[in-house]
């Protein structure tokens, strides 16, 4: 690999759009493939105290984004449609008090079909939230009993139905590559959910992540590598030629769609996370921090209750490994992002990095066009190779 020749440090002309994520961690149940921050709902946990824990944390992490406005909120998990709708409601009622949240801000939600209910829906869209997340995963019951889904097809085919008569943005989450799937299958969920009229799918690839489950134990009849390829590909085609916009590696869309939460993540941007685990990332006109909380929800709520800003760890992000964080979300993009953008998010400029840019422009995997920061198709299928080129 070319090394990075790094010139002095550079100052933020201007600091990238602000969002907040909020982590629910609670779960009717973990599934077996899971590795987020989650853990099994008790009915001792109190909802109300959690909230008031989370604005206490957001009300610590003022000081360092004094007066920038919010333009999204995500609020993920977990299941957070276990958490009420007037849980809810007060959550963001204290965001709007602490925060300058924009008008138009997109607020998301994470739902599971098996804690569907319509007059919670509705009381969520009450609430102010104005986008729904619906981890439906597949519409085939066998595959759902494989993955310890708590629900079936027809409570996620209610929950969509409600979702999209209630919010004018609603995404369901698929993944392919199950266990006894083969391509007619995966096929068939993308039909049932293109079939549904919602705007926005995400399509995942089931991967066995280590310290879960299935990490340990694999399902037996998980497809081989190429009947997985064979899979992925004839997913994204489905999409696409349903008129879907592949923009970023696993997300599916239709125009005016998109996420705009996560394209702030791709596009590196800075985020808030408050909320047990919850990572986030502010920009100051000298650094980049990353931020985390403390993971097990009983340690959070002790840290929130002795001193908010002890629940939360901060580092600076050493310049030599900016290149690499930032190319790490930009070039999921389709379309990449303008190559200005790496000087103006991270301080480093384009001739910085010129070396590694080249090397992979010759091999392929990176679009020549001097006004963009691109993968080519290649580099997409190819992105962790990519992304050697820019490791300090």
């Amino acid at each position: 690999m070319t090394a990075i020749q790094f010139t002095p440090p550079g100052r933020l002309t201007a600091l990238p759009p602000l969002s907040l994520y909020i982590h629910l961690p609670w779960c009717v149940q973990k599934c077996p493939y899971c590795d987020f921050n989650s853990h099994t709902h008790k009915a001792a946990n109190d909802q109300e105290r959690y909230v008031d824990a989370l604005l206490a944390d957001l009300a610590a992490e003022l000081p360092h984004v004094w007066g920038r406005p919010v333009e999204t909120i995500f609020i993920g998990g977990g299941t957070p449609s276990l958490f009420s709708a007037d849980a809810v409601n007060r959550l963001l009622a204290g965001v709007r008090a602490l925060l300058r949240v924009q008008p138009a801000a997109e607020i998301t939600l994470e739902a599971n079909p098996g804690t569907f209910e319509r007059e919670k829906f509705q009381g969520f869209r009450d609430a102010g939230v104005t986008r729904l997340s619906i981890g439906v995963q597949s519409f085939n019951d066998a595959c759902l009993k494989k993955l310890g889904r708590i629900h079936d097809s027809r409570e996620a085919l209610a929950a969509i139905e409600t979702a999209l008569s209630l919010f004018e943005r609603v995404n369901i989450d698929l993944m392919y590559a199950l266990p006894g799937q083969d391509v007619a299958g995966a096929l068939q969920d993308v039909r049932t959910a293109l079939s549904t009229g919602a705007g926005h799918i995400s399509a995942y690839h089931l991967t066995m992540e280590p310290n879960t489950p299935f990490g340990h134990t694999p399902p037996p009849d998980l497809p081989a590598d190429e009947a997985a390829q064979d899979i992925e590909d004839a997913v994204q085609q489905a999409l696409e030629e349903a008129g879907f916009l592949h923009y970023e590696t696993s997300a599916f869309a239709r125009s005016g769609q998109f996420c705009r939460h996560n394209l702030n993540y791709w596009q590196f941007g800075d985020y808030i996370g408050i909320g047990a685990g919850a990572h986030g990332k502010i920009s100051h006109h000298d650094r980049i921090e990353r931020t985390v909380r403390k993971r097990h929800p009983n340690d959070y709520l002790q840290a929130i209750a002795v001193d908010p800003v002890s629940a939360a760890e901060r580092r600076t992000v050493a310049r030599a490994d900016l290149p690499f964080e930032f190319m790490m979300n930009a070039l999921r993009l389709t379309e990449g992002v303008p190559a200005a953008w790496l000087a103006e998010r991270t301080g480093i400029s384009s001739a910085a990095i010129a070396k590694p840019l080249l090397a992979a422009q010759r091999q392929g995997l990176l679009d020549t066009d001097p006004a963009y920061l691109r993968a080519t198709p290649l580099g997409r299928r190819f992105l962790n190779d990519l992304l050697q080129y820019f490791l300090a």
